[in-house]
């Protein structure tokens, strides 16, 4: 057995799922994205099987071709912080844009998640790809994708300096001499840079962890270049395993090369696992999942990927169009790998579309196989671990119950929490505050 870190699991809460269609499925409660109970019971089984997150993902814009869980859902540090207070070791996760947030809102906020959950927070760095955001934000044109990531790079810069607002035993509560806090130890930012100028200082001091754990999700140059430099984790979409360790294999390498150490950054790839008792079972229920999707909302749901591009103008069963640079200022990252599988496949815009919305995951099967392949990315440096989509309830409680046993009589996922807190079980370390580094 590979003697690297043990590997690390989370969970994205749903609702009623990421499928366009998947809301319908019976096991799916209809109400589910705006379901407290929901929320809890998954986070809390998610926490029974010792995963290390939970993970709450975000949008900005929708419109009528949504995907249903979309149109009606929680908002991430909402929610975030109901589960922060039903559960006591699981992470919690959420996003929130930096095109479309303020960095002083931004770090309150989840200043006061990992306060609230006694060091159990994180963020995902997001840039929102939707060109339509920007209407709902008085903010005029949608920044470019280059724009974007270097508005996310002073962003992130702004909210890490006001986290560090406060030294670690700057609030002294010394009642008999009237003695509050330690001003010596209360720092102003006085940032002012090409996007933002914010002042500070925030009021809200550091958590058990230091800083929230940062998150980030993009796949593509600009994003890697802010991972590489910024991110604690790196949530990936590479379903293919060579496709995994050649992205690992970079990020790791550029790490270093940045003063980093390889385990600073946690690489997990999302995985939608479909258990059955048998590989006969386990086909069946994708085939229930895939024939709840109608072509036309196949194409509703592919549209988004390009910024609601409207598919249906194309004829169904020719070659998937040629779309030249649509979809490189939204998802650039998926709208490329979209791309580049129909040209080299040939595929048409049916088998595009009707592939996109229902991904036959290669984590579908047996319990056995599924924890094998989980053993074989994590052993041959694929993935530090994995964030598990779980396309139906039941498909959750099957991992948990089934695939985690295996995992742990293999020794290579724990068996109790280590820590108490979210780089305490990700095995990342605290950082220092600066100004405290800067009396050394």
């Amino acid at each position: 057995m590979s003697q690297r870190k043990q590997l690390k699991l989370g969970v994205i809460i749903h609702g009623v799922g990421g499928l366009i269609s998947g809301w319908r499925h019976p096991d799916v409660p209809a109400d589910a994205s705006i379901s407290l109970e929901f929320y809890k019971n998954h986070a809390q089984l998610a926490e029974a099987g010792k995963f290390d997150l939970a993970f709450i993902a975000d949008g900005l814009h929708i419109n009528e071709k949504s995907i249903p869980h979309f149109l009606n859902r929680f908002e991430p540090l909402t929610i975030l912080s109901a589960l922060a207070a039903v559960t006591s070791r699981i992470g919690l996760v959420g996003t929130l844009s930096t095109s479309y947030s303020e960095p002083f809102t931004v770090a309150r906020q989840f200043a006061s998640l990992d306060a609230i959950s006694d060091g159990r927070a994180g963020w995902n760095v997001v840039t929102s790809p939707l060109e339509a955001s920007a209407r709902n934000f008085n903010k005029g044109s949608h920044p470019t994708h280059g724009d974007r990531y270097k508005i996310a790079t002073e962003h992130l810069e702004v909210v890490r300096g006001l986290w560090d607002s406060w030294e670690d035993d700057a609030f002294v509560r010394d009642k008999e001499n009237d003695r509050f806090f330690d001003s010596s130890k209360m720092h102003p930012l006085n940032h002012k840079g090409n996007y933002f100028s914010v002042e500070g200082p925030l009021n809200v001091a550091r958590s058990r962890q230091g800083q929230p754990v940062i998150f980030q999700a993009g796949a593509s140059e600009s994003g890697k270049e802010l991972a590489v430099a910024s991110a604690d984790a790196i949530f990936t979409s590479h379903t293919i395993l060579e496709d995994a360790k050649a992205f690992y294999k970079e990020i790791k390498e550029r790490a270093v090369e940045q003063g980093r150490s390889e385990d600073d950054i946690v690489i997990m790839p999302g995985i939608g696992p479909i258990i059955g008792d048998t590989e006969e079972e386990a086909e069946q229920l994708y085939q229930e999942l895939a024939s709840l999707v109608s072509i036309d909302r196949a194409l509703e749901f592919l549209g988004r990927f390009f910024d609601h591009h409207d598919f249906s103008q194309y004829p169904l069963d020719e070659p998937f169009p040629d779309l030249g640079d649509l979809g490189k200022n939204t998802f650039r990252s998926d709208t490329d790998k979209i791309k580049q599988k129909a040209r080299e496949h040939g595929l048409t815009l049916r088998q595009v579309a009707l592939q996109t919305t229902t991904p036959r995951s290669s984590f579908t099967g047996t319990p056995e196989k599924v924890a094998d392949l989980i053993q074989k990315w994590h052993e041959e440096k694929g993935s530090d671990g994995f964030i598990v989509h779980a396309a139906t309830p039941v498909q959750l409680r099957r991992f948990v119950e089934k695939v985690v046993p295996i995992l742990q009589e293999r020794g290579i996922f724990r068996t109790e929490y280590e820590a108490d807190t979210l780089r305490g079980n990700l095995g990342l370390p605290i950082p220092a505050n600066r100004h405290t580094l800067q009396r050394v």
